[in-house]
């Protein structure tokens, strides 16, 4: 995943932007970057590598030294970005949140087409900020060109392009990933994530629908490309992504969260637990919805220490994420002895960190360790955002286990392994539970998941989950 933040103000906006896009750290580890545009001097830009330290150490050097009145920068799980680009558009920067599935077919088409080369990263692949600027310039105006690059894409994509008359901002053709405009006397700023802004002064303007393309100046917003009717919002972002203050589609993740709970809770039949905890952080809010309802006292055994570390998903190596997701979590050894805990997290995926959790849990002296998903089994690796760095659906615990039980895996028997109702499900749950040494397993429902989001269930992505395009 990836986050960004843009600002086109009377003023120096490089103060806004800095902190705009610090914001935005929970949704990446990897790179950041910042470019800015003055009116006299054109283009300044930086990137760093934020691997081993915050964003904000990284750049608070650059901040004193940059300067321009629009500005444009990322938080990057993979590519270096903002990129500058000169061609016959002029010149630009550009950064964006995308997952192009078909990227070796565009590259093919555009070397065909008379594209001279592409700048190659470590590991063969091209930048996809890159490639998608290189299908902009295809067109003879910007605005056909993003509108190009939108629907060339079998993923999705969202981005922000910056020059000397405005910042332009394109919403992915299905909503998969959202952006959001704020407004101040000043002139205006975009987000990935709407609370980004609040404390910068900035009030909410509008949230871009599917496929829109606007231009931002500091005196007005102007849509350049009318939105979509259709919408494929990501779901995870309520689940997992999000920050807890975030809100997407007029929902806030803190409120879905505790109606995914809650709604967990009302099906719930487990018996005699002393507390209900969620793993920190994204598992908080569920397990407080669920203690709400169940009656259940609300506690916390794991305390997470978090002054110091990144987030769990960074080195890219997966054995060092699961040993940094151990060490963060410190063990609260009065809540743990002798109890019997309802522990919720956010999703299982490969199920590695759970059963090490759980593991330790009875070596503390837990009496016994019920755990939930928050979401339902994850039985599809995602087409359309960049969740996890799983080189297989393989790697899935779902996945392993269903190939267990069966000879012939077609999509047809997945389906059966989606359906809460089915014996199929009902044995693939059981077998998760016994590889995992959990006392008792549930997953939330796919029904009951769309209902905790508040939305027309047909504006929502949940192919990881069910299959469904």
């Amino acid at each position: 995943m990836s986050g960004f933040f843009g600002v086109v103000s009377k003023k120096d906006c490089v103060f806004d932007l800095f902190f705009g896009v610090d914001y935005h750290s929970h949704l990446g580890t990897r790179r950041g970057g910042m470019a800015v545009f003055n009116p006299e001097k054109g283009f300044d830009r930086s990137i760093h590598n934020i691997e081993n330290s915050p964003f904000r150490t990284k750049f608070e050097g650059d901040v004193l030294k940059m300067q321009g009145t629009s500005g444009i920068a990322c938080i990057s799980d993979y590519e270096p970005q903002p990129l500058l680009i000169k061609s016959h558009h002029g010149t630009f920067a550009i950064t964006t949140v995308s997952k192009i599935n078909n990227a070796k077919e565009l590259e093919e088409k555009l070397f065909k087409e008379g594209n001279s080369h592409f700048l190659e990263m470590s590991g063969g692949d091209i930048n996809p900020t890159e490639l998608v600027a290189a299908l902009i310039n295809q067109k003879d105006n910007l605005i056909e060109g993003i509108k190009y690059a939108l629907d060339s894409i079998d993923g999705s994509l969202t981005l922000l392009l910056l020059n000397e008359k405005g910042l332009y901002v394109a919403r992915d053709k299905y909503g998969r990933t959202p952006a959001v405009i704020g407004h101040n006397d000043d002139g205006y700023c975009v987000s990935f994530e709407a609370f980004a802004y609040l404390n910068l002064g900035y009030t909410d303007y509008k949230e871009l629908g599917p496929g829109e393309v606007d231009i931002i100046t500091a005196e007005s917003v102007k849509t350049l490309v009318a939105p979509g009717d259709k919408m494929r919002i990501c779901t995870f972002l309520w689940v997992y992504y999000g920050y807890p203050s975030s809100s997407y589609e007029g929902l806030s993740v803190e409120k879905m969260r505790c109606n995914c709970g809650k709604y967990m809770a009302m099906r719930d039949t487990v018996k005699d637990v002393d507390c209900v905890a969620g793993v920190p952080d994204s598992g908080t809010a569920h397990a407080i919805g669920y203690a709400n309802q169940s009656g259940i006292p609300f506690a916390r055994p794991f305390i997470k220490y978090t002054p110091t570390w990144p987030r769990s998903f960074m080195p890219t190596i997966q054995t060092k994420r699961n040993l940094i997701a151990k060490m963060k979590l410190i063990p609260v050894h009065d809540l743990i002895e002798g109890k019997s805990l309802l522990l919720i997290d956010d999703s299982i995926v490969r199920g590695t960190q759970m059963r090490e959790t759980t593991e330790f849990l009875y070596k503390s002296g837990a009496k016994a360790v019920h755990i939930r998903s928050a979401c339902p089994p994850l039985v599809y690796g995602c087409k359309y955002l960049n969740f996890s760095r799983s080189n297989s659906e393989m790697e899935l615990i779902t996945r392993r286990v269903i190939n267990r039980l069966e000879t012939n895996v077609t999509p047809e028997v997945l389906k059966k392994y989606t359906d809460p109702d089915s014996k199929e499900y009902a044995n693939m749950v059981e077998e998760i539970r016994k590889e995992l040494h959990f006392t008792t397993l549930g997953f939330n429902r796919i029904d009951d998941l769309k209902k905790a989001c508040e939305i027309d269930e047909d504006k929502l992505c949940t192919y990881c989950w069910d299959g469904k395009e």
